[in-house]
């Protein structure tokens, strides 16, 4: 009887085995379009490390590097909510500096609403690949 109702699992552990390998996959992407990206607004910015965007802790630091702070300010991503608003006030000059509206930065916060919240997750996407990619005059 064991073994039968363990035959049986052997469909569900293929689905969620796929599903595990796609999410995977499309984390990995996704690192890689980030990397890429802040790659190279950090090049635009005439950073001259912009490989740091690829390095996963190093990457922390950057952003407030960017923002002409010093590099161990990185360190206040590590406290919860602090680090949060610190990235959005570090995020919204990196923006103006790229000729952008710094309040662009703010549109992964829709992801806080319920139902439509997955929005803000592409707009953040489309915006971050826009400074990186698209010059303003």
């Amino acid at each position: 009887m064991a073994g039968e109702e363990l035959a049986m699992l052997g469909p569900y552990a293929a689905l969620f085995g796929a599903f595990l390998a796609l999410g995977i996959v499309i984390l990995i992407v996704l690192y890689v379009y980030y990397a890429l990206a802040w790659m190279t607004i950090a090049r635009k910015l005439n950073y001259d490390k912009p490989w740091l965007a690829w390095i996963p802790i190093a990457n922390a630091f950057l952003i407030p590097i960017l923002a002409k702070k010093k590099w161990p300010w990185g360190f206040i991503f590590l406290v919860p909510i602090v680090g949060a608003v610190f990235y959005f006030i570090w995020t919204w000059n990196i923006y103006e500096q790229r000729k952008y509206p710094g309040w662009l930065c703010l549109a992964i916060l829709v992801g806080l609403i319920p139902v439509i919240g997955w929005l803000g997750g592409i707009a953040n996407l489309v915006i971050t690949g826009l400074v990186a990619w698209s010059d303003r005059k």
